[in-house]
């Protein structure tokens, strides 16, 4: 038989449709899930967690006690139910101060305690002498912990929010000032009229080298890639060591002999060989990340271990979808541990700046646990409620699931006879392949 030419080979109409319907089919893919994820978050925003202080004292002004404080509380709950972009959470400044320690709000928007007397200075027919009385100021606090984008919106709401509530206590005071007999120079009536000094400070620093608070992403996301990239790798070693693939080492090809063995066991094998690389990559991450890179972290014997277990979990879930589906699991794998997992994770966009179909995604899809526990770790001090006793019980989860799900499935494949390489006589109606050692005298018949 004549051997085919690349022309021949390309003349086959099967090749193009295979191919071209695989690549349309994860090019759609791709693109619809990363670009759908976070084409819009503005218009997305649902619920943003952001804390508001009212640490308002108030102060006698007018035979009276006012508290100006609680009036912007006032406005900003009003304005809140037209729109629930924002979830302003009324909390004490000890209770904001833990909720930001631990990723819970993505900013704070805080009240002094001094800003009614300092608003009210202002208006008094008397001022204080030039240079002497304390403009009103009102903090946003920024958590770039909980991710750089959320933080930002949740920056620019407190600040609009902020700017808001300045312009409305203006009108007030610039109407007291209206009353009196003495009219105000030109230039005092635009201090009144926009009186709120706003500043930004951040809330809960991040160290210099730890990415603006994506670190944590990005760690998690080598995590992933090590752990797909490592399954690969095993479950070709075991294949070429099992006989069932040859192995190219430039022009020399090396074949062991075909080693029959249930798909069972060679599942076992492959996750054991996983279990063995996890330990070997997941150090070698850390090194690199942490010693060679010099990256912010602490806790690093829980880093560790963190590192260790995340490779092995999603190594094993990966090795289960190539024993259940063969080479179109390998397919199934990216799309499961990378095309959904990115845009859903929350770590670059917000979970509630993330459409609907994606904040479903995000309940369980690995990463984004992944990414929480890693904020916990490098960020939170390792707390267990800043999402790290959810990732571990995420990855206790998954590890079962597939545990369950590929030993089940080659178990169902080996109890019905569907060998990877059929014996000769089996009688499951498929021929028997050659076998590959280099002993073996004839090709093997029907």
């Amino acid at each position: 038989m004549p051997h085919p030419t690349p022309p021949s080979v390309l003349r086959r109409p099967q090749l193009w449709i295979g191919t071209g319907l695989i690549a349309a089919v994860v090019s759609m893919l791709f693109a619809l899930l990363y670009v759908g994820g976070n084409v819009n978050p503005r218009g997305n925003l649902h619920d943003l967690p952001v804390a508001l202080v009212n640490a308002d004292s108030g102060a006698d002004a007018g035979g009276r006690h006012v508290n100006m404080g609680e009036q912007i509380v006032a406005g900003i709950q009003k304005a809140a139910k037209g729109d629930k972009s924002i979830d302003w959470q009324l909390v004490s400044r000890e209770e904001a101060d833990k909720r930001l320690g631990k990723g819970k709000v993505f900013g704070a928007l805080v009240i002094p305690k001094d800003f009614t007397a300092t608003v009210t200075a202002l208006g008094a027919p008397q001022p204080a002498p030039q240079g002497k009385a304390a403009p009103p100021t009102l903090t946003v606090l920024t958590n770039q912990a909980a991710g750089s984008i959320g933080s930002s919106m949740s920056s620019q709401a407190a600040q609009k929010a902020a700017h808001a509530a300045s312009a409305q206590l203006g009108q007030e005071l610039l109407k007291q000032a209206g009353a009196q007999k003495a009219p105000l120079p030109t230039a005092a009536q635009l201090k009144l009229a926009d009186p709120v000094t706003v500043t930004v400070a951040d809330g809960h620093p991040v160290g210099s080298r730890s990415a603006m608070g994506l670190s944590a992403f990005y760690y998690a996301l080598v995590l992933v890639v090590c752990g797909m990239l490592g399954a690969n790798l095993v479950n070709s070693q075991v294949d070429t060591a099992l006989g069932y693939l040859h192995t190219d080492y430039g022009p020399v090809r090396k074949r062991e002999p075909v080693q029959h063995t249930s798909r069972v066991r060679t599942l076992a094998i492959g996750m054991a060989l996983m279990l063995g690389m996890s330990l070997v990559m997941g150090t070698l991450v850390e090194v690199a990340t942490v010693t060679i890179l010099d990256m912010d972290a602490s806790h690093l014997g829980l880093l560790w271990l963190y590192s260790v277990a995340t490779i092995a979990v999603v190594g094993i879930g990966s090795l289960a979808l190539f024993a259940a589906f063969g080479t179109p699991g390998m397919l199934l794998a990216t799309i499961v541990f990378v095309a959904m997992a990115v845009p859903s994770s929350g770590a670059t966009v917000p979970v509630q700046a993330l459409p609907g179909f994606f904040r479903a995604l995000s309940g369980f899809e690995p990463l984004r646990q992944i990414t929480e526990g890693l904020r916990s770790l490098l960020y939170y001090g390792a707390q267990a409620d800043a999402g790290l006793t959810r990732a571990w019980a995420s990855m206790g989860v998954a590890l079962v699931a597939a545990l369950v799900f590929g030993f089940a499935v080659t178990f169902l494949y080996d109890r019905r006879g569907l060998h990877r390489i059929p014996l000769p006589g089996a009688g499951t109606g498929t021929p028997a392949e050659t076998p590959a050692s280099p002993e073996s005298a004839a090709p093997a018949t029907a």
